[in-house]
């Protein structure tokens, strides 16, 4: 009878295991995972797993110009057979073929940030960087009464987002013939430390520069530090891109001019919501582009609810770090 019974349970276990859907796992791979920029990201992809039910691994490159890593990444999870992979690539040709690999496995990916080559991915979720890069301009060209001469400090060669928002802004500002560009070619790496050094180097065979802009939220942080150190904070007019606490002081005491700003919370969010429903839907087509928005956020508007919220999203809400401020 004993017998029976444990055989019976046995049916019936395995029959309700039949019955329920598989617990999707999902890898995000960041850039990088210090900047505030990914921790937004990371933030809207745990907001996605909750809701979705989906089990989320979270892994980056150490370095965020360390493409070899990034690469690691992907084909490590790529053996660990991930059901889905959402990717911020360092290089927009250098991780083409991690992610076709990917495909011939039967693990879709979703892009997020910055382009990649080739249509192996289903979606690409990101701001339209050359927009952004626009509206940077066009706010440094305000700042200037439409007139002086401008400096740019790049990132780094083969990241796609920046490399957009700089030719973005370099084409706006051929818009202005009042404006000068006195300098883009130099590049100011992924870190603060390196962005200085650039910006005081800058600064140094610029003395005269009236405006400066900065595509991401390591340069623009790097070249705030230089241009407090030369007494020239709020005196040089300052566009920069992305946004963190120090950056947010920097609007509010009216160092910065504007902040370019994304949604990186909404990208994690999306992508990993996007996966999750491809994958429970067989395969259902999904939207190949999808543009988060971007908007300036200036002394004047850093108040404003909405502006608020992409100033400081809530990421302490999903990853249990401390409240972002707004001064």
């Amino acid at each position: 009878m004993k017998v029976r019974i444990l055989l019976l349970l046995a049916l019936v276990g395995a029959g309700c295991g039949r019955d329920q859907p598989k617990r999707l796992t999902v890898a995000v791979v960041p850039m990088g995972t210090t900047h505030e920029y990914w921790k937004s990201i990371h933030a809207g992809a745990v907001k996605a797993a909750r809701e979705e039910a989906v089990e989320l691994i979270w892994k980056g490159p150490q370095k965020e110009d360390d493409r070899a890593q990034q690469i690691a990444v992907v084909e490590d999870m790529i053996a660990r057979r991930v059901d889905g992979i959402v990717l911020a690539p360092l290089d927009g040709k250098g991780l083409r073929n991690p992610v076709a690999e990917a495909r011939r496995a039967g693990i879709p990916a979703v892009i997020v940030d910055s382009d990649l080559d080739g249509d192996e991915h289903i979606s690409f979720i990101a701001t339209d960087n050359y927009q952004g890069g626009r509206l940077g301009a066009r706010r440094l060209a305000e700042s200037l009464g439409g007139r002086g001469s401008v400096l740019m400090m790049r990132v780094m060669v083969g990241a796609e987002s920046t490399m957009r928002r700089e030719q973005g802004f370099l084409d706006e500002m051929r818009q202005h013939a009042a404006i000068r560009v006195v300098s883009d070619n130099q590049y100011g790496g992924i870190t603060t430390e390196t962005a200085y050094q650039t910006g005081e180097n800058l600064l140094n065979r610029f003395p005269a520069v009236d405006g400066v802009f900065c595509p991401n939220e390591s340069t623009t942080f790097g070249m705030l530090r230089a241009l407090t150190d030369a007494g020239k904070a709020g005196k040089i007019r300052f566009v920069g891109f992305d946004s963190s606490d120090k950056l947010i002081a920097a609007l509010g005491q009216r160092h910065l001019d504007g902040l370019v700003l994304q949604n990186p919370f909404r990208m994690g969010e999306l992508a990993v919501r996007t996966l999750a429903r491809h994958l429970r839907d067989r395969g259902a087509p999904v939207e190949k582009r999808v543009d988060t928005g971007a908007v300036v956020a200036t002394p004047a508007t850093m108040d404003q609810p909405d502006i608020r919220l992409l100033l400081a999203p809530p990421i302490e809400q999903y990853l249990g770090a401390p409240p972002r401020k707004i001064e």
